[in-house]
């Protein structure tokens, strides 16, 4: 998440200096283009590795900080939430057996926190999104302790005028309001860098972009949130709206999002994709900066250009241009920013080699883009990727054409060349790019996922399901077998030791009644579907009040009863209530005190679940 040294922009004088930092750096780097100051004829490639740390019961852990600590490994950092990390890796040319190195690199590091996090209790688990994330791992208190991390959620909050809405419709619906960025710590990503000479930059970035589709489809890793069945890919849609700072209004405004794929092909220099992005994105942060990068320059030093990296930091593009300094030098990148996290290591080297690889195997018509395909085509096939993944069916050059076809016979064909052409070993590029290869022609991540969470939800209640998801995926990684190798998932014997929590347990299956209908639907419900209580909400969605069988057959055996009553008329409206975050103990005192045979689970006045009788027999040992 970058520079935690921040400060905030309602402070005019910082502001102003600041945006003064930011010109110059864009006119510094404009120099700096002209000049030929930029390195080249070296090509080098880097990766950051974000990871979830969960508890012995595989649900998110919140001591990623004090694991950082014990680690004290300049290689880590935080994350946004408490339960991430993230690896910055060293950079490797590239050239001959430059994977192996990345990938023996980042297994050392991860072997590191792995040994370091079992002393707290805790594993290491690679995904996309942590299926046992619930919404009560998005407080605030989950958040790192970093005054970036809290001035951007102030920023965007302020922007936004309102609560964040988040809205997710695939083969199942999510649809919630929440009051922080912290959605955006449910993703966790393998992000790739490619050092790109200045003079290719342009023609590299949009070829980038062009072959975002095919790559995310057969790399899709996160179809899960809050136990619901969404996108194959459903950080692409969580990031853009997690950290959407567009306000609401009746005006017809083309608004830009800040998690974007862009609009257009680009044209000219890295500077004017810099300077395309001062002009439409608002200054979210700034700090102190003492150096003057124009001065730097004309003395002879290569400046940080610390304004413009920080701006930068805050415009969330898929394929992000990158500047950067190493060996004294100035160099330009892209990094890829849209791959998931996982399945395993073997597959996210396999993700690395082939995108790099179709980066430099680009056939020369591709230079000019815009001859050969419409933007909104690739824009569109992004799209569609992270809806279908694999079965997406995309908009290529010569027509339509499935992820599978466009994958193996023109696009690996393409990254073999183009490792070939970089003096890439044989053996390392082969070795990775068969994965793609099989892993196209079989299944993903998402798939994988997707098939197992099915056949777990046949079997057992939602908590107990994901979290037999997420200690299946972490045993797959520690085997190191490629996603397409990995077996189906063993079902164990049914136990409930490990919830401690009411949303663990509760139903969310709900069969309601407003307050105004007839009481008369309440009992038909009841008998048609086989339960004994029905929750009342009135007009605003808000829970209050219930029926139980017991109430409504007193109140039907009454030969004085009204058929034509409403459900207000003879609700009880005084209900003993319980949050998600309730202890279970606490839950089972309450019914045994008040004899109750149900508890309705509340949050911010809204009905989010229920907990009867049969869902706590298993935890009572009074």
């Amino acid at each position: 998440m970058g520079d935690h040294t921040i400060g905030s922009v309602s402070s005019s004088e910082l502001r102003s200096s600041f945006i003064r930092h930011l010109l110059n750096d864009v006119e510094a780097l404009e120099l700096m283009l002209e000049k030929g100051l930029f390195e080249t004829g070296i090509t080098r490639i880097g990766s950051e590795q974000e990871f979830c740390l969960v508890t012995k019961n595989w649900r998110p852990s919140h001591i990623a900080e004090d694991i950082l600590a014990a680690i004290d490994d300049p290689h880590f950092t935080t994350e946004l939430a408490r339960y991430n990390l993230e690896i910055n890796q060293d950079p490797f040319e590239l050239v001959g057996n430059c994977f192996t190195k990345v990938e023996t690199q980042l297994r050392n590091l991860l072997s590191k926190a792995e040994q370091v996090a079992k002393k707290y209790d805790n594993q290491l688990v690679l995904t996309g999104i942590l299926p046992t994330i619930s919404k009560h791992e998005l407080t605030l208190d989950y958040m790192t302790g970093s005054p970036r991390y809290a001035e951007l959620n102030k920023m965007m909050r302020e922007l936004r005028g309102s609560d964040f809405e988040l809205y997710l419709r695939g083969v199942d619906e999510l649809s919630v309001k929440h009051d922080s960025v912290l959605f955006e710590a449910c993703n966790t990503s393998f992000q790739m860098h490619l050092q790109i000479d200045p003079d290719d930059f342009n023609a590299s970035y949009n070829w980038s972009q062009a072959i975002s589709g095919p790559i995310l489809g057969v790399c899709a890793n996160s179809p899960l949130l809050l136990g619901r069945e969404l996108w194959s890919e459903t950080r692409i849609a969580l990031f853009q709206q997690s950290i959407d700072t567009r306000n609401s209004s009746y005006a017809l405004r083309n608004q830009k999002a800040r998690v974007t794929f862009g609009d257009s092909w680009g044209k000219g220099s890295i500077a004017d994709v810099f300077k395309n992005d001062i002009a439409q994105f608002k200054i979210l942060l700034a700090k102190e900066i003492q150096s003057n990068s124009l001065q730097e320059l004309a003395e002879g030093k290569i400046p940080k250009l610390a304004a413009l990296q920080l701006h930068n930091g805050t415009i969330y593009r898929w394929n992000r241009p990158c500047y950067g300094i190493g060996g004294n030098k100035p160099h330009l990148r892209i990094e890829n920013r849209y791959i998931p996290a996982g399945p395993s290591i073997i597959d996210e080297m396999a993700n690395f080699a082939l995108w790099v690889g179709i980066m430099k195997g680009r056939p020369a018509i591709f230079d000019d883009m815009s001859s050969q395909m419409d933007f909104k085509d690739a824009k569109s096939n992004f799209i569609k990727a992270a809806r279908t993944g694999k079965e997406s069916v995309l908009n290529w050059v010569d027509g339509p054409i499935s992820v599978r076809d466009l994958m193996i016979k023109e696009l690996l064909p393409m990254a073999y060349n183009g490792l070939n052409s970089v003096g890439v070993d044989k053996e390392d590029s082969e070795r990775l790019l068969k994965i793609i290869e099989q892993r196209t022609v079989s299944f993903t991540g998402a798939q994988w996922k997707v098939r197992n969470y099915r056949k777990l939800r046949s079997l057992t209640k939602q908590d107990k399901a994901l979290r037999a998801l997420t200690k299946t995926i972490h045993e797959n990684q520690q085997s190191n077998l490629p996603v397409h190798e990995w077996p189906e998932i063993k079902v164990e014997p049914s136990t409930h030791k490990t919830a401690r929590k009411i949303g663990h347990i509760m139903s969310t299956q709900l069969f309601t009644v407003n307050e105004h209908d007839l009481s008369a639907l309440a009992t038909h419900i009841m008998k048609w579907k086989g339960v004994h209580h029905v929750p009342v909400e009135n007009n605003a969605g808000e829970f209050c009040g219930l029926l139980t069988w017991t109430h409504m057959k007193k109140y039907l055996d009454d030969e004085n009863h009204n058929p034509k009553s409403l459900v207000n008329e003879i609700m009880v409206s005084s209900v003993s209530t319980v949050e998600p975050n309730t202890d279970i103990d606490e839950a089972i005192s309450i019914m045994k005190e008040n004899g109750y045979g149900c508890l309705p689970v509340i949050q911010d006045k809204q009905l989010i679940g229920i907990v009867t009788i049969p869902d706590i027999i298993p935890f009572d040992n009074a």
